[in-house]
């Protein structure tokens, strides 16, 4: 058996066990500090901006759309599997524009998804005000409906992913902490190294592949093995807020205008967020309430109704952000043959999970 330890227990880091699970020959041991979503993947969204996303081409585009795809079958194939109820929205994305943006970038981008076999709709304020009559159009010129975008309950969706790979053999040490990580020597400088062995406070791991999915704490494992990754916290707070009724009794898309998305859970229940908190100086952001009530009102200005909605209740988490490279870090670490990085995902780790485990699956079965 090749042994394989996943380091982290997000969305991330559950996908890349589920998929490894289906790999002939694999024993893999997931650690977690917390239990399973605790941390930057609990307080997600979990909206999946694929189509709409203004990319055109290259390598995070491709994992965006791999990742619409995935969660398509990922989601009923989890479900039956598992018994386990996931809120999916299937309804996709309205992306709203307000005045002074360009809309001509926004024309070119449905030409482009058309070539690319996606579908984007550009709407006028006459299609808005007759789809979407809740919507205050003072300031709105257009929108873009993305029919194929989706939004999935991240907590949900990891949980299942975590009692799915339990099914297939997976081994899960929830609150249990990474103690050390013992490297082999080098035979000399030109020699990768490897790591051998991982210490726990519940024991000690051999391992042929070290996957760390571990978001924030990438930096102190990556630091102990003396090839640090700079992953800063950038803090996110959001909402889950109750009308007497829905906006809408059909069609409800997420809805998102200046980086705030009105997103459907239930009847009269919505979640609103989210906001982009960055640290002052090298000190952790605290959640700040005058922050999220400024995201409350932006979502209040295009959505009226929601001056009427009671707050249920408010959360936050730290979203894992590379610092001075693009976001995600999916690769070996330098230095290393046999420990892989799955991290560094920012804003779009439920989006990316898919596609960040497919890779993970490349890389440990290519040798």
């Amino acid at each position: 058996m090749t042994h394989v330890v996943i380091i982290g227990c997000g969305v991330v880091g559950a996908a890349t066990a589920y998929e490894l699970s289906q790999v002939e020959g694999l024993s893999i041991t997931v650690i977690e500090r917390y239990q399973p979503a605790q941390v930057a993947t609990g307080a997600a969204l979990g909206v999946l901006m694929g189509a709409v996303s203004q990319k055109v081409k290259g390598n995070n585009l491709r994992m965006r759309l791999t990742g619409i795809d995935r969660y398509n079958t990922w989601v009923p194939e989890l479900e039956a599997l598992t018994g386990q109820p996931i809120w999916f929205n299937r309804q996709g994305i309205l992306r709203l524009c307000f005045e002074d943006e360009p809309l001509e970038r926004w024309h070119y981008l449905v030409d482009i998804r058309r070539s690319q076999g996606w579908q984007l709709e550009m709407l006028d304020r006459a299609q808005i005000a007759a789809t979407y009559p809740q919507l205050n159009l003072e300031r709105i010129t257009a929108a873009i409906y993305s029919p194929h975008d989706r939004q999935v309950d991240p907590t949900a969706l990891t949980q299942a992913l975590v009692a799915a790979a339990a099914q297939k053999g997976v081994m899960f040490q929830f609150d249990t902490a990474v103690v050390g990580v013992e490297p082999c020597d080098r035979v000399d400088e030109s020699t990768l190294r490897a790591c051998q062995q991982v210490q726990t406070t519940a024991g000690t791991l051999a391992i042929d592949w070290l996957v760390i999915a571990a978001g924030l704490g990438s930096t102190p494992l990556t630091a102990s093995l003396q090839q640090t990754v700079d992953i800063r916290p950038v803090l996110g707070q959001a909402m889950h807020v109750r009308l007497p009724k829905a906006l809408k009794s059909e069609l409800q898309p997420v809805i998102t205008g200046e980086d705030v998305h009105i997103v459907p859970i239930s009847g009269g229940d919505y979640w609103v967020g989210a906001t982009v908190e960055f640290p002052l100086d090298s000190s952790t952001p605290l959640p700040n309430a005058a922050a999220l009530d400024t995201v409350m009102q932006q979502a209040i200005a295009f959505c009226p109704r929601l001056a009427d909605a009671t707050i249920v209740r408010a959360w936050s988490g730290l979203r894992p952000r590379p610092e001075g490279r693009p976001a995600p870090i999916v690769e070996h670490l330098p230095g290393y043959s046999n420990v892989l990085l799955a991290t560094g995902h920012y804003r779009n780790g439920v989006l990316l999970a898919p596609a960040t485990a497919e890779k993970i699956r490349q890389l440990v079965i290519s040798l």
